[in-house]
């Protein structure tokens, strides 16, 4: 399934006196960046955690928050570094000491030091561990669903881009002999009527030279060609939809390659007007792969 970069999804579970709350949302980007807004007694298990996001994403901007509450019986040592509080103190009293003043230092004002609260993941348990990877995992499916849903959407209209492309190469194909016809008559009637302001005749072999010439120019069989592979490679991806977005960007810019040549071949109005829509076409499907994963 194709799905989109932009999504949200949510997550409420409870478990064992542990209540987490996941939120996911995501925009298009490059590559997968996450951003993590997660409680201090979590904050160590950032690398085992993105392992769990990886496995359904790959691209994109994503930021992804935890709100945690334990029961009572439940709570999660924290870890004090006694070691940074103390250096706090000290300076504070050698401050107040150059100063002159008295220096009484005041303990509870520590509990507001988030710095000083914290663990090192080591007294993070593999159950609470499990939970969370858990419910990160159902988080991470309700955002992929809504991506899928919107992914799903811009994949049916870029369907049906394609389709209206496909006809426009079948009357191009169809269109492209006749052109040549008439720019050979054109040519023809053009060099019959300079030649008999100079009393010359039109000589066969050079006339036969200019029109192989001539032809070859205006010949895009091959253009046209790759130009229908392109669009059934697109129909394929779209189907397949695994990392879809990088692939469907490339061939959208082949398929505005060749487009681009027939209509500097073929000099047309009704062709010109033609690959003009066509080129619409692609730019509105190269704006709507931006935001496929």
């Amino acid at each position: 399934m194709v799905r989109s970069m932009t999504g949200f999804g949510r997550c409420l579970v409870e478990n064992g006196g542990v209540t987490q709350q996941w939120e996911i949302k995501s925009v298009n980007g490059r590559h997968l960046d996450l951003k993590w807004r997660l409680p201090a007694c979590a904050r160590s298990l950032e690398p085992r955690l993105e392992k769990v996001v990886r496995r359904h994403a790959s691209r994109g901007r994503v930021d992804i928050s935890l709100l945690l509450q334990f029961a009572p019986d439940c709570l999660p040592p924290l870890r004090f570094d006694a070691a940074a509080a103390a250096s706090m103190l000290n300076s504070l009293r050698d401050l107040a000491a150059s100063r002159g003043d008295a220096f009484s230092p005041d303990y509870n004002a520590l509990l507001a030091l988030p710095a000083l609260w914290g663990d090192t993941g080591e007294d993070t348990g593999e159950e609470l561990v499990a939970l969370l990877e858990s419910g990160l995992d159902l988080a991470l499916q309700d955002w992929n669903e809504a991506r899928g849903k919107e992914g799903h959407a811009l994949a049916v209209d870029m369907q049906s881009r394609i389709l209206r492309m496909e006809e426009w190469t079948g009357r191009i194909m169809e269109r492209a002999p006749q052109i040549r016809e008439e720019r050979t008559a054109m040519m023809c009637d053009r060099l019959g009527e300079a030649l008999a302001v100079h009393g010359l005749e039109l000589e066969e072999g050079r006339f036969l030279q200019e029109v192989t010439i001539l032809a070859d120019r205006l010949d895009v069989s091959e253009e046209l060609t790759r130009l229908q592979t392109h669009l059934e490679r697109l129909h394929e991806l779209l189907d397949d939809g695994r990392d879809a977005g990088r692939r469907l960007d490339f061939t959208l810019q082949e398929c505005f390659r060749e487009i681009n040549t027939c209509g500097n071949k073929l000099p047309d109005v009704q062709l010109s007007r033609m690959v003009v829509d066509f080129k619409n076409e692609l730019e509105k499907c190269r704006e709507q792969v931006q935001n496929l994963e």
